[in-house]
């Protein structure tokens, strides 16, 4: 049986597998049997029980915690199950502290440390008293657009007449008096004066991470965050065409609004504020969202595509965002950025983990290398559609004189990309015809 999120196997002891302890008791808790291979097959072990005498007191002396260490029998071999239940407060071993995610175990330093730290204390980063701070240094405008917006959606009833230190103890935002971090996120009048990182970078890039053409910073709070990222990006960063019906100018973005707004919000509320800025990349083909921070124990990517629950990072800057109508608590901002882009007929949005944060991209083009593989698209076909792309049009001799091939290899390849909705066949038949991409000629 291979090992599971909260079973370890282990032949043989060695003390540092006092880390796994230390990581099981700091997570959902687990067993190490001792005395069984990585299948779950028993291998026994020849020191048993001096291990019943040593292995209690080591993992008290080194934790200061109490396990469940008993001998198993099974077919005249003997293994050992250590049972360790989930502690309320932070486990260490020589003040390093281990945590078990997935199967793996983690050793827990800097912000994921000081996050395990608030998480396992009863709080969350944005849950914290900022001492340095007063009522000076809250924006009353930001005050008044969320206001404005809680009432357009009903989420916070009674909020007539209230004074700002009424509004924030009913919101959460004080204790004793004294304003959280979340209040400065979301209306400080500059929140990077008490926390640096709480900037947005943009930049625009060619065809390489390397040829950064050019970039711009955006410093305000959460609220006015928003409309100027994305004030920005349409403004600076993105192309907007032109369509007219009829008489009346209609101008499209090259992204869904619905999607780009879902992401920058998603980035802001549940962004890591110990760690790196927001990070957005704009390239030709498409536009990436990177934040620091991994999704919560027991979601994974693909859970994102479908119902899954809302657990917020940040829980305090969640509830005021959700109470002003920026965002629902019903986990569905992700469903919201794969309708948007499936309704604007653009591929499927790109979510996962990278380098310590979470990268979501938006992609313009169909037929990108990437999307074109999923089709399975063969060398030279793909040849043929960055053909087309950059002249305009191929037809069969020019695709034979491209790919070395026949004119039936040709025609096959041809009517495949057709019947694929990525070419059309132009309405001149014999000599002059050509094939073009079906999203140009229509």
């Amino acid at each position: 049986m291979p090992e599971q999120q909260n079973i370890e196997y282990k032949q043989s002891w060695h003390d540092d597998y006092l880390k796994w302890v230390c990581g099981f008791a700091n997570a959902q808790g687990g067993v190490i049997f001792i005395g069984k291979d990585d299948d779950g097959k028993i291998v026994g072990v020849d020191d048993s029980k001096k291990l019943m005498e040593d292995l209690p007191n080591k993992i008290r002396n080194t934790m200061g915690i109490s396990v469940e260490v008993n001998l198993q029998e099974e077919k005249g071999k003997y293994f050992i199950e250590i049972i360790t239940h989930p502690y309320s407060v932070p486990i260490s071993i020589r003040g390093r502290y281990y945590y078990r995610s997935g199967s793996t175990k983690q050793e827990l330093t800097g912000t994921s440390l000081n996050e395990f730290l608030l998480r396992k204390s009863g709080k969350t980063w944005d849950d914290v008293v900022e001492p340095r701070a007063t009522f000076a240094d809250i924006d009353e405008k930001t005050v008044a657009i969320f206001l404005q917006a809680s009432e357009n959606a009903g989420r916070l009833p009674e909020n007539k007449g209230l004074i700002i230190p009424e509004l924030f103890e009913k919101l959460r935002l004080t204790e004793n008096g004294q304003l959280k971090r979340a209040a400065l996120v979301l209306f400080g009048k500059e929140p990077a004066k008490f926390y640096p990182n709480t900037f947005v970078k943009i930049g625009r890039f060619g065809k390489a991470d390397a040829d950064l053409k050019f970039q711009e910073t955006e410093e305000a709070n959460l609220i006015l965050l928003l409309r100027a990222v994305l004030n920005q990006l349409n403004h600076k960063f993105l192309t907007r065409p032109v369509e007219f019906e009829g008489m009346n100018r209609i101008e499209k973005s090259e992204y869904p609004t619905a999607a780009l707004r879902e992401i920058i919000l998603n980035a802001l509320v549940h962004r890591n504020y110990m760690g790196s800025p927001t990070q957005i990349r704009v390239y030709d083909n498409k536009i990436n969202f990177w934040n620091e921070g991994t999704l919560p124990e027991g979601l994974t990517f693909e859970a994102l595509k479908g119902f899954h629950t809302s657990r917020p990072r940040n829980v305090l800057i969640a509830d005021v965002c959700f109470k002003g109508g920026f965002i629902d608590s019903w986990g569905r901002g992700t469903l919201k950025i794969y309708d948007a882009c499936k309704e604007a007929e653009l591929p499927e949005p790109e979510i996962k983990e990278f380098q310590g944060g979470f990268l979501v991209t938006l992609f313009k083009d169909n037929l990108t290398e990437d999307q074109l593989a999923k089709l399975g698209l063969n060398d030279r076909q793909l040849k043929a559609v960055n053909f087309v792309k950059e002249k305009g049009k191929i037809t069969n001799k020019e695709y034979q004189e491209l790919n070395d091939c026949s004119r039936n290899t040709a025609s096959n390849d041809l009517g495949d990309l057709v019947q694929k909705n990525i070419l059309v066949g132009s309405d001149v038949k014999g000599a002059g015809a050509f094939y073009q991409l079906k999203s140009i000629a229509h």
